[in-house]
């Protein structure tokens, strides 16, 4: 993981494609964000995808048609400054690359969604161990049996991440996460993973497996920007660019504007 706590200076190392893996605890008081870019026939949808299911597509940034550039969120070139992106074609990956340069044209608008890497932060501050952070492996991420709200041809079923707590810090983790509705907010489930589809806790559709999950421990969900990539797989648009899941947008937004109470 690279060492950094300034959100330019690591997105400069990402774009001389010097690092390209997970993100999490990198400048780790910048929100940021889950990546989805489409043709321009699909934004209206997808945007009212992301108002109708505001829990799992916090929208936190866009750009204009054609433009790759995301200045509202610091010098920002979507095109190169990503670790790994992934490109669909027809709901399928064809490829994982370091950067999209080759793949842009101007009739493609992007979409930046809140991450739950925001409140990492403060439940690290307030003594709450993040496995994967300790582990340098990426958050493990589901998908649930739960539906999202549909909007035009955009539809198909919550992706949620997983932190395995104690009792005390699961109630904390809920009081803190609470404050940040712009990034996931509280969690969406906590306990018996069957309930929300989920078979085996072990085998994660996104992210990688838990290193151990204690008898004691509490599984604890929470509603995940990488829905829309599930999305995306059911739905089949003609063409689509993601991030590569745990390999987030590094933004010069702080966290702490996020918070609904600082």
């Amino acid at each position: 993981m690279l060492n950094i706590t300034n959100p330019s200076e690591a997105r400069k190392i990402i774009r001389s494609g010097k690092y390209d893996l997970q993100t999490a605890g990198i400048a780790g008081k910048y929100v940021q964000g889950n990546v989805c870019i489409l043709p321009s026939t699909y934004a209206l949808d997808f945007a009212s995808f992301c108002q109708k299911n505001p829990k799992p597509c916090p929208l936190i940034g866009f750009g204009s048609k054609g433009d790759p550039f995301l200045k509202d969120l610091g010098d920002i070139d979507i095109r190169t400054d990503v670790p790994r992106y992934r490109v669909w074609n027809k709901g399928s990956i064809v490829d994982e690359p370091k950067d999209i340069l080759k793949y842009w044209n101007d009739d493609l608008v992007v979409f930046i969604l809140g991450c739950s890497m925001s409140f990492e932060l403060p439940l690290i501050e307030a003594g709450i161990e993040m496995q994967h952070i300790k582990n340098n492996t990426t958050v493990p991420m589901y998908k649930t049996n739960v539906d999202c709200i549909p909007a035009g041809q955009f539809s198909g079923k919550l992706v949620v991440s997983m932190r395995p707590l104690s009792v005390e810090n699961t109630i904390k983790a809920i009081q803190i996460s609470s404050r940040f509705p712009a990034v996931h907010g509280a969690p969406v489930h906590f306990g018996d993973p069957a309930q929300i589809g989920i078979k085996d806790i072990m085998k994660p559709e996104y992210g990688d497996p838990p290193k151990q999950i204690k008898n004691s421990d509490v599984p604890v969900f929470w509603a995940c920007g990488v829905t829309p990539q599930s999305v995306v797989e059911k739905c089949k648009p003609d063409f689509c660019i993601t991030h590569k899941p745990g390999c987030m947008l590094i933004t010069d937004k702080l966290n702490s504007e996020l918070a609904a109470i600082n």
